[in-house]
């Protein structure tokens, strides 16, 4: 039975527990081990009582006087002890173990992949039926942004506290945000998908050259000589794509080009800010769709996606509908995901991970789709996929 006595708070001094003469007969213990001698202080310490403690077990407190192994000397008396408002014991070695922290980013990596994928696969669905990428991408940015709206009025996930000064940081990292994600829907609408991440796979290249030459940052060799494999590959893929296509292909540059800003822009501006990767993504979904929503009446406009929308049913039937639904959720939740696992893992790691991504989707997109492939056209991709791990083991 676990007791406690509460108690007012008051304050004992060491010196007055040494004058007190205790009443009565004390009662000794035997095989008690000596204490250790402590450093003491000029002044004599205060003790405070603010909230009991509750003793839940001593163990071999009171032996008696027998002859006692080291072991059991080492071991005389274990004590446990925690405050009343406590619902348990204090344990002293709380820490998540390796083999669970290995489970962890093994979940992790392996919902971003898959998630990842099912959305490149619906996405190219969709293009395919309907050729309207600047509303294809609003429709993705305004899912995501309503999903988040509702797990917030609901609370199933805690609403960020932000500020004006959050939203002037988060803005110029939504402009490189909703250019990047326009751009590679536009590259997918006009290139196969294993083409626009192959040169997606290049991205690195970008970041090395705009932080050398616009931020004046300063790279080991290593890292220099991986961007021969990324630039080398990419180029040869590009020369030998069957279904080359220049805006795809700038799509993807200018995809790469947008998204190294990004992340630039979201270190310079995001140090200090306490928002949950979860949340941050969804503030940057939410200014990213307002940002986007005038320029795609713009460029394409209501007429179009009418026209468009009504020749994608008439061809596809209902399941259209089920397409541009699942695209919209599933470019939402993978990214959600990687912004989730960025807090739980090391930058090596997620670059080794992201990585592996592109590799997934590629090889995945060319066999659902059936995209034909050359040798040579592979043996590019390759290439800069090994660019791209080599990238990043140099960059650590």
């Amino acid at each position: 039975m676990i007791s406690s006595v509460k108690q007012p708070t008051v304050a004992i001094t060491g010196s007055d527990i040494l004058r007190k003469k205790w009443p009565g007969p004390t009662r000794k213990f035997a095989a008690l081990p000596p204490l250790p001698a402590v450093k003491t202080h000029r002044r004599s310490s205060v003790i405070s009582i603010a909230k009991p403690l509750c003793v839940s077990s001593i163990e071999g407190f009171g032996l008696s006087n027998r002859s006692l192994s080291n072991e059991e000397k080492t071991g005389l008396i274990a004590c446990k002890a925690y405050e009343a408002d406590r619902s348990e014991p204090i344990e002293a070695n709380a820490q998540p173990s390796e083999a669970s922290k290995k489970v962890k980013i093994g979940v992790y990596f392996a919902t971003w992949w898959a998630l990842n994928v099912v959305f490149n696969i619906y996405n190219k669905k969709v293009l395919n039926a309907f050729p309207c990428p600047w509303l294809t991408s609003t429709l993705s940015l305004a899912t995501g942004s309503l999903m988040m709206l509702i797990s917030w009025a609901t609370r199933i996930a805690e609403a960020p506290k932000t500020d004006l000064e959050f939203w002037k940081t988060l803005f110029p990292v939504a402009v490189a945000h909703t250019i990047g994600h326009v751009a590679a829907t536009v590259s997918m609408s006009k290139v196969a998908v294993s083409f626009t991440h192959i040169i997606k796979s290049g991205e690195p290249a970008f970041s090395v050259l705009v932080s050398r030459f616009l931020l004046g940052e300063t790279f080991p060799v290593p890292v220099y000589l991986s961007l021969i494999p990324i630039i080398g590959g990419c180029a040869l893929a590009a020369v030998t794509e069957l279904n080359f296509n220049m805006i795809g292909f700038m799509g993807a540059m200018i995809s790469n080009l947008a998204f190294v800003f990004r992340n630039i822009f979201s270190k310079k501006g995001m140090k200090g800010k306490a928002v949950s990767g979860m949340n941050y993504y969804a503030c940057l979904s939410m200014l990213s769709l307002l940002i986007l929503i005038p320029f795609a009446i713009a460029v394409e406009g209501p007429q179009m996606w009418a026209l468009g929308w009504e020749k994608a049913v008439s061809q596809c039937g209902p399941q259209f509908i089920w397409w541009v639904a699942a695209q919209s959720v599933f470019y939402h939740l993978y990214n959600q995901v990687s912004y989730m696992s960025l807090d739980q893992i090391s930058p090596l790691t997620f670059s080794i991970g992201n990585t592996m991504k592109r590799i997934s989707v590629i090889v995945s997109s060319i066999i659902i789709f059936r995209t034909p492939v050359q040798p040579v056209n592979a043996l590019g991709a390759a290439i800069a996929i090994l660019g791209t791990f080599l990238y990043s083991q140099a960059k650590q």
